[in-house]
């Protein structure tokens, strides 16, 4: 046999079991040869037995021995397996990061209140964080997970006797706390929570700042289970949220009301995009002063079999939060490159990109796959990005963002003095254009400030090299103010609304039915064909 075997059968049950018999004959000869046997030996000779007896006797106790120690052994063995299995079940029902129960556990803490209705009452606060993402952008994910653990301490802290903390995930965190003293005590607790939150948290030597915005909703039989009690108080934190954030809501009647028309409207959604009753409209884009159509911005409008035509800011920030956004926007791009592929070569298509989806590696590789189906050329495709894609990951959106380029696609800056862009970021992802938010144009004939901003962006995006589109203009004063500071393009009521594809077949054909000629802006003016709009004023 070899070492490894030796060894092996020397750990075995077999091995043990016969040096404890070996043991047992020893004692029986030591006990022999020492006379410690004679009363014994007495007895059994008495019954006519022999000596072997007294062996076997010696050898049973050894066996004895033998399976008392296994006995202990199995349930030291058992003892640290239980112990084992109830760490791993501590493990899974706590999150790793901050200690407190995740959202399994708490989800069961829920259910197992909501089914004892005779029990103690309790409620439900959903906690969001705001302003969390900047802090990991800025500061890293060591920052993030110190902002994370500095707020689970402050809600233990917090916590009424009987309550449970949790973190459901991300930046997201739950308390379930008994209703001692009815709404106004919940109204306290909220406000304490918030208020803790807001506090500066102290993290290598900088004081990091988040928010909280609360949801409350009360434990009842009355739900379907758990989740549905979550659902509620989720509800409730987003009516905060969209009411300003930084503050807390009771979950009412009404927001359930809201929350079954949501439901409804997400599947009314995923019909209407798998069968293509979303579809592209578009908004003329001008050059200034001329009023002369340069390009198209596709914007979507859904044709609903009972409220008619759907204006995309009530469904498009559904079909972002759903996932669906992606089908969505490539199907409009397709349709879009095939109506266009009628109207005259140079006219530019600018198609609008949600921030999540720069963070598909494989994008760019999309919408090529779409220029190459519909035989559309790259090279009047115009990809418009807003600036809260800059702050979700940079290196991706550059990555995406430099694919494009090469491919030919020009990219645009869009609702530019609205978000978290700077001077690195245009710097760095070289823009094509940038577009003017519409909430500056609008005031720049009534107010200064605004007028003034509006004049810096336009030498800014001149200095840089970069072409200037201002939206949301309504006004002829707003016209010749925006054109004497030197900006190139408008878009606005003032030129067009949104339309379908006919509609705006009949404003490029022109009033004798043949398309409108087509005008080559000055040298001034970078890399854009003009066509005339034939019913300009």
């Amino acid at each position: 046999m070899t070492k490894s075997t030796i060894r092996q059968w020397r750990k075995g049950e077999m091995y043990e079991t016969l040096c404890l018999l070996l043991i047992g004959a020893g004692i029986w000869f030591v006990g022999i040869a020492l006379g410690s046997f004679d009363v014994l030996r007495e007895v059994v000779q008495a019954y006519h037995l022999g000596d072997f007896i007294i062996l076997g006797a010696c050898m049973g106790v050894a066996i004895c021995g033998a399976s008392i120690r296994k006995s202990i052994i199995m349930r030291r063995l058992m003892l640290e397996r239980d112990a084992a299995a109830a760490q791993a079940e501590a493990i899974a029902r706590h999150d790793g990061l901050t200690g407190l129960a995740n959202r399994r556990r708490f989800l069961e803490e829920v259910e197992r209140v909501r089914q004892n209705a005779s029990g103690e009452l309790l409620a439900v606060l959903l906690i969001d964080l705001d302003r969390f993402k900047p802090v990991n952008d800025l500061y890293g994910h060591a920052a993030g997970n110190a902002v994370l653990c500095a707020v689970a301490e402050r809600l233990t802290s917090l916590l009424p006797q009987g309550g449970v903390a949790a973190r459901l995930g991300g930046d997201e965190f739950a308390l379930l706390v008994p209703l001692t003293h009815g709404s106004e005590g919940l109204t306290r607790l909220a406000q304490s929570v918030i208020a803790a939150i807001a506090t500066p948290i102290n993290w290598s030597q900088n004081e990091l700042k988040v928010g909280a915005t609360v949801g409350v909703a009360a434990v009842s039989a009355e739900y379907a289970d758990s989740d549905a009690i979550l659902h509620a108080a989720d509800l409730a934190m987003y009516q905060g949220k969209k009411e300003g954030r930084g503050t807390y809501r009771f979950f009412r009647s009404a927001m359930d009301e809201e929350l079954r028309a949501r439901a409804r409207l997400e599947a009314e959604l995923r019909t209407a995009i798998e069968q293509g009753a979303i579809e592209p409209f578009y908004q003329p884009v001008v050059a200034l002063p001329h009023k002369e159509i340069v390009g198209l911005e596709v914007l979507a409008r859904w044709r609903h079999a009972e409220r008619g035509l759907i204006s995309p800011n009530e469904f498009i920030p559904v079909a972002e939060e759903t996932g669906m956004i992606a089908e969505l926007s490539y199907n409009l791009i397709r349709r879009a490159c095939l109506d266009a592929r009628d109207w005259p070569a140079h006219l530019v298509l600018a198609v609008n990109i949600a921030p999540h989806q720069f963070q598909d590696v494989w994008l760019a590789e999309r919408i090529l796959a779409i220029l190459t189906e519909t035989g559309f050329p790259p090279g009047r495709l115009e990809v418009e990005i807003t600036e809260s894609a800059l702050i979700q990951d940079l290196e991706a959106t550059r990555a995406t963002l430099t694919s494009l380029q090469r491919l030919g696609v020009r990219i645009a800056l869009d609702d530019f003095g609205t978000g978290y862009s700077s001077l690195y970021h245009l710097r760095e992802l070289k823009f094509d254009k940038l577009k003017i938010d519409r909430s500056y144009v609008d005031a720049i004939t009534m107010s200064d400030e605004r007028a003034k901003l509006v004049d810096a962006i336009i030498k800014l995006g001149s200095s840089l090299g970069l072409a200037t589109t201002a939206e949301g203009i309504e006004t002829d004063a707003s016209v010749d103010w925006l054109s004497d500071q030197g900006c190139d393009f408008g878009q606005g009521y003032l030129f067009g609304r949104a339309m379908p594809k006919a509609e705006m077949d009949d404003i490029l054909r022109g009033p004798a039915g043949d398309r409108a000629p087509v005008v080559i802006l000055p040298e001034a003016v970078p890399r854009e064909a003009i066509i005339t709009l034939a019913r300009a004023s």
